[in-house]
């Protein structure tokens, strides 16, 4: 099924291994486990940054100017719990990364908040520290000017 390059593909392992039978089975690369209308939130966005991405579209935009950003060595999955009828997960996870213009530490903790529907993610709330972004990056308006860019 994957038709778009995985700019992520520990995190795509990541989802893999914690959604489980809850993905669709040939959902291999990040994109290809999110729906057309995907909504991917930022609640705790830094200052002027983008606080939600809808659609695969605009994610597929999105994704490449992360990469310009960070560059991630490994994705670790702490915990995971999934609901009953497979609709909804929380993951727990951890990043050993590094800032791309200098080499500055990118070791991050997530929580995903993700809503499932019909084998793929629909909703996907994307909780980091933000202070953790600004130390490697400097402030919010060098990860703003990418991130907004184009």
């Amino acid at each position: 099924m994957t038709t778009n390059p995985d700019h992520f593909p520990s995190l795509s392992a990541l989802l893999r291994q914690g959604l489980g039978d809850a993905i669709a089975p040939d959902a291999t690369g990040l994109l290809d486990m999110m729906t057309d209308d995907i909504s991917f939130e930022f609640p705790f966005a830094l200052p002027d940054g983008l606080t939600v991405i809808d659609g695969k579209t605009a994610l597929a935009e999105y994704l490449p100017k992360v990469g310009e950003l960070f560059t991630i060595e490994a994705m670790m999955l702490d915990r995971a719990f999934l609901s009953a009828d497979g609709r909804s997960a929380v993951l727990e996870f951890t990043s050993k990364a590094h800032a791309n213009k200098d080499g500055a530490r990118y070791d991050q903790t997530y929580v995903s908040v993700i809503d499932i529907r019909d084998g793929l993610i629909s909703r996907y709330r994307d909780y980091w520290n933000p202070l953790i972004v600004l130390s490697a990056t400097g402030g919010p308006d060098a990860v703003n000017a990418v991130l907004k860019s184009g």
